[in-house]
């Protein structure tokens, strides 16, 4: 059964950094395109970072030279650092990983996690 898991959330002032990290059990994020959301309340989900299948990553520009995403080298945890924190960083975020070799949909998430980031 697949499981993916994230912590690493938190409260923070503007200007702190956490680091989330996602735990996957089944399968590991090797060959899949693998990704950060993230949903505040009342907004639609936005894409904040991901690494495609070439390993290249590929940041939303509201994050770009804040927030970075990585994996493991054993490929079972992806992780997003995140600096410079904002308060409209504020929401929950989730991992998602891709079939193999296939990045038409995401197809496994993770339950998220909250980041809190106060003035």
């Amino acid at each position: 059964q697949v499981r993916l898991a994230e912590s690493g959330g938190g409260s923070v002032q503007n200007g702190g950094s956490l680091r989330l990290a996602c735990a996957a059990s089944g399968l590991t994020f090797r060959d899949r395109c693998t990704a950060w959301f993230r949903r505040a309340p009342g907004k639609e989900r936005e894409d904040v970072a991901t690494i495609d299948l070439g390993g290249r990553t590929i940041y939303a520009e509201f994050v770009k030279g804040r927030f970075t995403i990585s994996k493991d080298n054993d490929a079972s945890t992806l992780f997003l650092q995140m600096n410079s924190l904002k308060s409209e960083d504020t929401a929950t975020y989730y991992c998602a990983a891709s079939l193999s070799f296939d990045c038409t949909e995401y197809r496994y998430w993770g339950q998220g996690t909250q980041v809190t980031v106060s003035s």
